[in-house]
């Protein structure tokens, strides 16, 4: 009997169950990468580009993709390149993976308003357009009056001539304006 006890009282299937949690664990990872509102665009995005809905996006769900937003003349070839950036089939879970991977690196919203808050020490959550401009065209990875331009552009200064760096902060974590929600 004591054998028989012994037996029982070490797992048979170790390894196995450690391969699978393992598994479980690399798979949930990808969600946790983003917020419940951002997988549920995720999703409708995907949804939107299945186009024959088999759960999967292929060439073809690219293709008529395209011509949904007016690109008609695709080729081949670069479709098959969009295709070989993916690891395998595009399904859901590789598709949020993909956004994920395309994210990764870009700082918590918390550390880049941090960052900006340098140039704000009264904590307004707005900076005057003139002194950002100044400060990214002639300090570190100096930007050109284009880029400042285009981001004035992106990221209008109020009346008062400031940009609200917290709304600029939001947009580069979440992929979004918080007003327009």
């Amino acid at each position: 009997m004591n054998g028989i006890g012994r037996a029982r009282g070490k797992p048979p299937n170790e390894a196995p169950k450690k391969a699978k949690k393992k598994a479980a664990e690399a798979s949930s990872n990808v969600f946790s990468m983003f917020e419940q509102a951002q997988i549920q665009e995720f999703k409708e995005a995907f949804t939107i580009m299945d186009q024959n809905r088999d759960g999967f996006i292929d060439k073809n769900d690219l293709r008529d993709t395209f011509c949904a937003l007016g690109r008609l003349n695709v080729g081949n070839d670069e479709l098959d390149e969009m295709l070989k950036m993916a690891p395998g089939p595009i399904n859901f879970t590789i598709f949020l993976s993909m956004f994920g991977e395309k994210l990764k690196g870009t700082d918590p919203e918390e550390t880049i308003i941090n960052a900006f808050k340098i140039f704000d020490p009264e904590g307004q959550g707005v900076l005057k357009g003139e002194d950002i401009k100044y400060y990214i065209m002639s300090q570190a990875d100096k930007f050109t009056e284009a880029e400042v331009e285009d981001m004035f552009t992106n990221f209008p200064l109020d009346v008062a001539g400031n940009l609200d760096y917290k709304n600029l902060c939001y947009v580069i974590t979440h992929g979004e304006d918080k007003e327009a929600e």
